[in-house]
């Protein structure tokens, strides 16, 4: 005797729906994806440590060009043209810096750093043409150090420790450049943009991923 086999299969009214996925499996996931996203984060400190490297040894470059006729307008078109060389160089490594860490440059420590970065810069721009129009061009060096630095400060607090205190290294500097006589300005400069970007630099490449 024979059974017909379409007959005698039982098949399932409803389809049978996959097994959720348990709380705690969710949980591990979500800590887990916070954790990368932290850690990438934090190895963006929004400073490029190579190319701030390169940005010290073109403001050693500048230093020895400007040197040849301190506090004339070839001087100060020298250092001007080596500011922009230097904000080219900088917000191109950081880009590919955050690009890197897989982090948005303007979001997180990237946005803060120029929020609080922007603004002396932009002070610091506008006093420059108008002390140089009033002839005392020998004031610049401390008062670019000065707000150099104090950008540093500002936007490093939302990074790591080393970058507030390579802008207060700046700040110190710019001090020293108001205090001392003319003829220090132009080597103090070099000393900070040149020096101080190339230790700085060689630090952060080394502890805080280029």
């Amino acid at each position: 005797m024979r059974y017909n086999a379409d007959v005698a299969t039982v098949r399932p009214i409803r389809t049978a729906r996959p097994e959720p996925i348990g709380l705690h499996d969710h949980a591990l996931a979500h800590l887990q994806y916070i954790r990368q996203t932290m850690e990438r984060a934090g190895a963006f400190t929004a400073v490029p440590g190579a190319w701030g490297i390169a940005m010290g040894l073109t403001a050693v470059g500048a230093a020895a060009l400007a040197a040849r006729a301190p506090y004339s307008r070839r001087w100060l078109l020298v250092w001007l043209a080596e500011a922009l060389l230097a904000c080219a160089m900088g917000l191109s490594g950081a880009i590919r810096k955050a690009r890197r860490c897989g982090v948005a440059l303007l979001s997180g420590p990237g946005r803060k750093f120029l929020l609080g970065f922007a603004p002396p810069l932009a002070a610091g721009a506008l006093l420059t043409f108008a002390i140089f129009a009033a002839g005392a061009p020998e004031l610049l060096p401390g008062l670019w150090l000065l707000l150099y630095g104090a950008g540093v400060v500002c936007g490093g607090a939302a990074s790591v420790r080393v970058v507030p205190v390579m802008g207060l290294c700046f700040m110190g500097l710019g001090v020293l450049a108001l205090a001392a006589p003319p003829a220090w300005g132009n080597t103090l400069l070099a000393a900070g943009f040149g020096g101080l970007h190339v230790l700085f630099g060689i630090l952060i490449m080394v502890h805080y991923g280029g």
